[in-house]
């Protein structure tokens, strides 16, 4: 018997089940993200897993063709994505129900898609951030919080949520510490509207990483998380590797150095960028290597099996009720 709606002012009139498949780069692909959608939740992926952008246009052509059910794209909107006006436009096209944007101001993405009915939750990690985006227009807040995989937040969800709850009048959706339906009724009891997973989905049957990604996943504890500037410039969680541990978790002198310089930073950015997008996608993609680098955030120490998108979803609202009626 399927559990019945679990009703929230994100899920209101949207989805089944306030759920989000975070959107993760190079790991999010089609097949992920309508079997959540079907399952009730809402599949996300990022516009930039596509390229070039032909691949995109197509790739949402596809999913809108197999799944009636809201979805999800990421939009990044700083000057170091160079398509962000197509990938909005083409998102907009294809009938987007939801955009998620982060790492920049998302201000034209708020403007353009209420044009369409489409929503915009943007991804924040403070007070400041949320009430700009909120002033914009924006239709909700991810909370993204320590713990979280990729680029986390510093701020622990058990502090941060509560307190956007109190200044903010829009929705917030926690991110990061989520992979059970314990941590997403806590989420919720915090005054969370919605959850976002992300790690919990890469262990999963549609998810085309490599194998030894995931057995990394499942293997690993919360003591194996690292962040390391290395990768794009921003503190990202990672799992600990031997790579890791030899490179160290910092940028080079050299180039901390032309990041932080007014004048080369604008120029060394995006170079620390690309170089970064390419060594995650050498790792997700390959066999386990010396160079491997895994995105993963703290949750890996729930996850102890591969499961199908559609077994997860069903897992996380039967955890979800089951603690509810557990709690004194």
């Amino acid at each position: 018997m399927k559990p019945e709606k679990i009703v929230t002012p994100f899920s209101k009139n949207f989805c089944q089940y306030p759920i989000i498949a975070a959107p993760m780069f190079l790991v999010s692909n089609e097949q992920m993200v309508i079997a959540v959608s079907e399952a009730g939740g809402i599949g996300a992926f990022p516009a930039l897993n596509f390229r070039p952008i032909e691949n995109y246009k197509k790739a949402l052509k596809r999913i809108k063709a197999k799944t009636k059910r809201p979805i999800a794209v990421n939009i990044i909107v700083n000057k170091t994505n160079t398509r962000q006006k197509e990938d909005l436009k083409y998102a907009l096209d294809a009938g987007v129900e939801m955009l998620i944007t982060s790492l920049g101001s998302p201000k034209t993405v708020i403007q353009e898609a209420h044009k369409n009915g489409t929503k915009v939750y943007c991804d924040v990690t403070n007070l400041q951030h949320a009430l700009k985006v909120q002033d914009m227009g924006a239709d909700g807040v991810i909370a993204v919080s320590a713990g979280a995989g990729g680029h986390a937040g510093p701020l622990s969800p058990f502090a941060l949520i509560p307190w956007l709850k109190e200044k903010l009048e829009i929705p917030i959706i926690a991110a990061g510490g989520i992979a059970n339906g314990a941590t997403m009724a806590a989420a919720l009891a915090l005054g969370a509207s919605g959850v976002s997973v992300g790690t919990r989905f890469i262990a999963s049957k549609e998810a085309k990483v490599s194998p030894d990604y995931k057995k990394a996943i499942i293997n690993a504890t919360p003591e194996d998380i690292v962040l390391t500037s290395r990768i794009s410039g921003t503190p990202a969680s990672v799992i600990k590797t031997p790579v890791i541990e030899k490179e160290g978790l910092d940028l080079p002198l050299l180039i901390r150095w032309l990041k932080n310089n007014p004048r080369t930073k604008k120029y060394i950015m995006p170079f620390i960028h690309y170089w970064g997008m390419k060594r995650l996608e050498v790792s997700a993609r390959n066999k386990l290597t010396w160079k491997s680098v895994w995105s993963a955030g703290q949750t890996v120490g729930l996850i102890h099996e591969e499961l199908s998108c559609k077994e997860i979803i069903e897992k996380l609202v039967q955890e979800y009720q089951e603690t509810k009626t557990k709690l004194p």
